[in-house]
């Protein structure tokens, strides 16, 4: 009996002891062991002139959170962060890089999120658009005070096969699951911080689409099937495990997907990550305690709480673009790092406005140094795109993906431009005129996917918008899109080549193409018609090539003036002589044409500085324009739109060139 009693007992104690394990178990896990505040932005890639003018707010109010709270605070973005257009080009002008110590395009946008305090972001698809060396430059300036000190992060991404990125350049490639203190200015797949003794792991992933609606230029970008969003889900699991092998147990995901839809359902198939902070979809997500701008709605409620593959919580948030919104979510961990969802204060998180009233009330006031670096921006921008030399109806294409794979318009632009101003101050006539793709830094006009889109046939080509700042209509080309488009203003230089050596320096020009290769020599031309078949063998610096099918010198109505070659033959004498213009970059050997090369001693340079002037009446040049270097290509452009395209009605109109008119041909 007393054994019996004793057993009772003892499964009596045992029960209550569990039990009580139990309650003390699930009190810990409704505890908070931790809270963090999230703050974040992204998809500065919209109307520049309202994103400037909402800075003043916009730091105000980072601010005076960041000095009113006691959390701990993370400052993020999801990307595009910088794009092509007047406030990217510049940073290229002396009252800006003064101010930020580079005058790399898009360095000032580097600076300013510097000045916020970014401590991490995805990478957009815009900041890819002027291309992979140009994003380079934009987060690896020289210095500290315009070298992004903060790291992008994107998991999903090879740039090891980009020249720009990873041992021995300014961009290093770094290994996950690092600490960020280490990555100012690099990419990574991965990263943590440790903010009041905890780490908080953040991975970064990119649309598997950019390819097809940015310049990607050689990166790889992983699934290649772009729409196999569980594949994806595979890529960043990979990087979220390694964070969570190393005990952090609070991972956020930065996510640049364009669309909220693919961030929600990465939510769902992803394990252990607690928050998304979305991109590209300018989403704005809030709840009835936040207070919009005049106009704005909410697509839904701030924060989506979505179920984890492990059916834990997770939070999606996302807010709109320009500078409109700071959002913020203040989010309590228990000692696992789930997220406590019944603690989430709606009066905490959500958009904040960039407006006086907010600023007001979170007591801050703007950093004066982003006020300093805008301010000069926009002084910039009001000196050089007010300065109008011309109008286009169209779109032209100064992309690096097409000026060197291809004819475009802008090409055909600048190379006109360049013989008919090569031909009014020489006394000898020019037939000809070569100029080097590279040398195309940007395209003049918009060239946008809509944020929630990532089909390419969304993309949308237009010419340059209004520019409140500058004071200009829609289709104006000023001084600062000359500037950026031709940026390195090379002078323009004349001599004679005979055919023979005019189908060598063409065969050089398509050298190096061929399927995802993107050489700068790729060749814009103007006064002939080449055709060319990349299945033949290319010229080498040992011998010559047979790519070239082609060859005509054309009259001014297209009309063939000189068959030099057919069926890859040189027709005639292949001595007789033609009068070629092109740069002085590729005169003297660059992108290693063979222009230094030739016989012809008769070089004239057609701009002043440097002599070699004979026969070059620099009183013909019309001088309607001032800004730039007298026989300059940016001169011959700026003298040549204000001569044939100045007024609205005479807008420059040509978007894609007939067959009969194409001047650049692959046969396939």
């Amino acid at each position: 009996m007393k054994n019996k009693l004793f057993i009772l007992y003892a499964i009596v104690t045992l029960a209550i002891s569990v039990g009580c394990s139990s309650l003390s178990s699930n009190k810990n896990q409704a505890e908070t062991a931790f809270t963090l505040q999230l703050l974040h932005f992204s998809d500065i890639d919209g109307n520049e002139d309202k994103a400037l003018k909402n800075l003043d707010n916009f730091s105000s109010i980072i601010n005076g959170i960041k000095n009113n709270s006691d959390y701990p605070t993370i400052i993020v973005s999801s990307g595009d962060n910088i794009i092509q257009g007047p406030r990217f080009y510049s940073a290229e002008h002396d009252k800006v890089s003064v101010l930020t110590n580079s005058n790399n395009p898009g360095s000032a946008d580097m600076a300013i999120l510097n000045r916020l305090g970014v401590m991490a972001s995805a990478v957009g698809n815009h900041e890819l658009d002027a291309g992979p060396e140009a994003f380079a430059g934009a987060i690896s300036a020289d210095n500290s005070s315009s070298k992004a000190w903060f790291p992008h992060l994107v998991c999903n991404m090879d740039f090891s096969k980009e020249p720009f990125f990873g041992p021995g350049t300014d961009v290093e490639i770094e290994k996950s699951c690092q600490s960020i203190e280490n990555l100012a200015g690099k990419l990574a797949k991965s990263t943590f911080i440790e903010i009041n003794g905890e780490k908080i792991g953040i991975v970064g992933a990119s649309s598997p689409e950019f390819p097809s609606i940015t310049s990607t230029g050689k990166i790889e970008v992983f699934p290649s099937q772009g729409s196999d969003i569980k594949e994806l889900a595979q890529i960043i699991q990979k990087y979220v495990d390694e964070l969570s092998e190393k005990q952090i147990n609070k991972i956020i995901l930065l996510a640049h997907m364009q669309q909220i839809s693919i961030e929600k359902e990465l939510a769902s198939l992803l394990k252990n990550v607690d928050i998304i902070v979305a991109g590209g979809s300018n989403t704005i997500l809030a709840d009835e305690n936040d207070i919009l701008l005049p106009g704005d709605e909410a697509k839904d409620s701030y924060p989506l709480l979505i179920s984890s593959a492990s059916n834990e919580p997770v939070l999606v948030v996302n807010v709109d673009a320009d500078y409109k919104y700071l959002g913020r979510l203040v989010t309590d961990f228990n000692y696992k790092g789930i997220i406590l969802t019944s603690k989430l204060d709606p009066d905490l998180n959500g958009p904040i406005a960039s407006t006086n009233e907010n600023t007001i009330l979170f007591s801050g006031t703007p950093d004066q140094k982003i006020i300093e670096i805008r301010d000069a921006i926009q002084e910039v921008i009001k000196s050089q795109y007010s300065n109008v030399l011309g109008f286009t109806n169209v779109f032209l294409e100064g992309r690096n993906s097409k000026v060197r794979t291809g004819e475009t318009n802008l090409g055909n632009l600048t190379s006109d431009a360049n013989l008919w101003y090569a031909n009014l101050l020489s006394d000898s006539h020019i037939d000809i005129s070569v100029k080097n793709g590279g040398g195309i830094r940007t395209e003049i006009g918009n060239a946008i996917v809509p944020p929630g889109s990532t089909d390419p046939k969304d993309l949308t080509l237009t010419p340059p918008p209004e520019n409140e700042e500058a004071g200009t209509k829609k289709g104006a080309i000023s001084e600062g899109h000359l500037r950026a488009v031709l940026k390195f203003d090379n002078g323009l230089v004349s001599f004679s080549v005979t055919a023979k050596e005019l189908k060598d320096i063409m065969e050089h020009s398509v050298s190096a193409s061929g399927e995802g290769e993107y050489p700068g020599q790729f060749p814009q031309i103007a006064g002939m018609r080449i055709a060319y078949d990349l299945n033949k063998k290319p010229r080498t610096s040992k011998g010559t090539g047979n790519r070239i099918i082609e060859l005509e010198v054309l009259n001014k109505d297209f009309t063939i003036k000189d068959h030099l070659v057919s069926n890859g033959k040189i027709i005639g004498d292949p001595k007789r002589k033609f009068r070629l213009v092109t740069l002085s970059f590729l005169a003297d050997g660059g992108n290693s044409y063979p222009f230094n090369l030739l016989s012809s001693p008769e070089r004239i340079n057609l701009f002043k500085g440097e002599g070699l002037n004979q026969g070059v009446d620099f009183s013909k040049d019309p001088q309607e324009s001032s800004f730039a270097v007298t026989g300059g290509e940016q001169d011959a452009f700026a003298e040549y739109l204000k001569c044939f395209h100045g007024t609205p009605q005479k807008a420059y109109d040509i978007e894609v060139n007939d067959v009969n008119r194409a001047r650049i041909i692959q046969i396939y």
